[in-house]
């Protein structure tokens, strides 16, 4: 006798980040910090191994009054002037396009939101290869099938595969739904160019002229770029959507913030009619409404605080951070250049990806590390290094030794 649902997966889940952080912590406790390299954690950490938490956010946060943290927010939707802020703060004056925003509980419920509520069952999102887990785990909770592109050609975004993919699933259901993680790509730590952005919306463009074309755009990372507020400039380019083509942006303050807990964020929603706007975010506001009902009111306020009063200190902590990403993950890829370990391409991020094509050597190589003392995490053809939490003196030599190990595996 079943009692959930018929059309689920009762498989149950593994979540090998959490398994492999725990497997680290107790080799330190064990061996000290000194012979352990922690890799797995996917927070912003600082040199001293503590997480980062921006003196101008939690300043800000306690200084709230405390009717403030408790109460509920203004609406189900979010608080009117933080939907006013982030679309202020992500896209500014980039865009022209009919637009509103949903308050979602962190990036992930902008992203959880648009799969459930933009496809039917059995109908098929696209992802790309190499992704964050969680997308999948979405769409199997929904009972979405999943079709992946190549994420890379050579060096570049793979355009082709992604219009290959497009095409075959609209062929199939007249209808898609694909997403794009960046900039800042979970876990590769690639950016897309102006030009491959460009051939993205030539792609939707066409595909537009068969069916609904929908974009998920997750910027979970956007505020850590090294571009700064260049990094957002692509987004003018959606200005040339068809009226076929819808956007969706999943923003994460949780990310932003450094307040990773407190489960904050937004879906932006982009499309050149008002009224295709309109449709969505009714049904976005019913969503909100019935899944979580309400989004963390303190959260909302310290941002839109942190923005209007704290901008200049929040700015300068963030730049300060950014800077130390650059350091880290700059030594680890010349490195890693240096003894030719291949690694995917990295702009810009929390993560550099070790670049594996076959799964199985994947698993060798990843338990021949950790009996080294290395702790990473294992993606699709690939080992995540996470130099956003890896302390600089960390970073010299490791992709040395990694090479080294790996090089042993395939005598």
């Amino acid at each position: 006798m079943r009692f959930v649902k018929e059309q689920v997966d009762l498989q149950p889940i593994v979540d090998t980040v959490f398994a492999i952080v725990a497997q680290a912590k107790q080799a330190k406790k064990e061996l000290g910090e000194a012979a352990v390299v922690d890799a797995t954690i996917g927070s912003l950490y600082d040199e001293n191994g503590k997480i980062v938490a921006f003196d101008s956010v939690f300043g800000t946060l306690k200084q709230l009054p405390n009717e403030v943290m408790a109460a509920y927010a203004g609406s189900f939707t979010g608080n009117p002037n933080y939907r006013e802020h982030v679309y202020d703060w992500v896209v500014g004056d980039r865009s022209k396009l009919a637009h509103s925003v949903i308050a979602t509980p962190g990036g992930t419920g902008a992203v959880s939101i648009t799969v459930s509520e933009m496809l039917d069952e059995g109908e098929t999102l696209i992802l790309p290869e190499i992704c964050w887990g969680s997308y999948s785990l979405m769409a199997s909770m929904d009972n979405l099938k999943t079709r992946s592109y190549s994420l890379f050609e050579g060096g570049h975004f793979n355009v082709a595969s992604f219009r290959q993919v497009c095409e075959e699933v609209m062929q199939q259901q007249k209808k898609v739904v694909a997403i794009i993680n960046d900039p800042c790509h979970n876990p590769t730590g690639y950016s897309l160019s102006d030009d491959e952005w460009n051939a993205v919306i030539d792609v939707l463009n066409e595909l537009s002229k068969q069916g609904p074309v929908i974009l998920l755009n997750d910027i979970a990372y956007i505020d850590f770029a090294y571009r700064g507020e260049a990094a957002r400039d692509y987004i003018r380019n959606f200005d040339r959507i068809s009226e076929n083509v819808f956007v969706i942006i999943a923003f994460s303050i949780s990310k932003s913030m450094t307040a990773y807990g407190m489960r904050c964020g937004a879906a932006i929603l982009m499309a050149q009619k008002q009224e295709s706007v309109r449709e969505v975010e009714i049904v976005f506001e019913k969503a909100a409404r019935a899944i979580w009902s309400n989004v963390n009111n303190a959260a909302m306020e310290t941002f839109v605080s942190v923005i209007t009063d704290e901008r200049s200190s929040y700015e300068a902590e963030k730049d300060s951070y950014v800077q130390l990403l650059r350091e880290r993950s700059s030594i680890f890829t010349k490195e890693a250049d240096a003894c030719q370990l291949a690694y995917y391409p990295y702009k810009e991020g929390f993560f550099v990806t070790l670049q594996m094509e076959d799964n199985a050597q994947r698993d060798a190589f990843h338990e021949a590390l950790m009996k080294e003392h290395i702790y990473t995490v294992k993606v699709n053809k690939g080992i995540r290094v996470a130099v956003c939490s890896l302390p600089v003196e960390k970073c010299y030599g490791l992709a040395k030794r990694m090479k080294d190990i790996l090089d042993t595996l395939t005598k």
